[in-house]
């Protein structure tokens, strides 16, 4: 909700600026801020507002696991989401950050985890 209630803002301040621009006699200079706003809140919410929304204000934000990959679990870190997975092919748990804008990404590869199954040297 939060997401779409951000989205009009912004076609609001691009209609405001294209109508500003046009009574004002100069159609050019209201498409060019039109044109910044639209630019402008983009990149906000792509590298600020889509994870902010997601975690304090419940949007929506669609991950997908890799083929042949099990899910394990998510966590949020400050803002940023880390998916836990599982690749039985390699038998390693990947941990993986997603960040703001997905600009600083960092991945975590422990070996030999076998999270599904249990160790073979316990007996029950």
């Amino acid at each position: 909700m939060v997401t779409y209630l951000y989205w009009a803002a912004v076609i609001a301040l691009i209609i405001a600026s294209l109508f500003i621009g046009s009574r004002l006699g100069s159609l050019k200079i209201g498409a060019i801020v039109a044109a910044v706003f639209f630019v402008g809140g983009w990149l906000a919410y792509y590298f600020h507002y889509e994870q902010v929304f997601v975690k304090r204000f419940g949007g929506v934000m669609r991950i997908s696991v890799p083929d042949g990959y099990r899910h394990i679990g998510a966590t949020w870190k400050e803002d940023n989401l880390w998916i836990e997975n599982y690749n039985p092919k390699t038998n390693q748990c990947i941990f993986t950050e997603y960040s703001k804008g997905n600009i600083l990404e960092g991945r975590v590869i422990i070996q030999d985890c076998n999270p599904l199954m249990p160790s073979q040297g316990t007996q029950p």
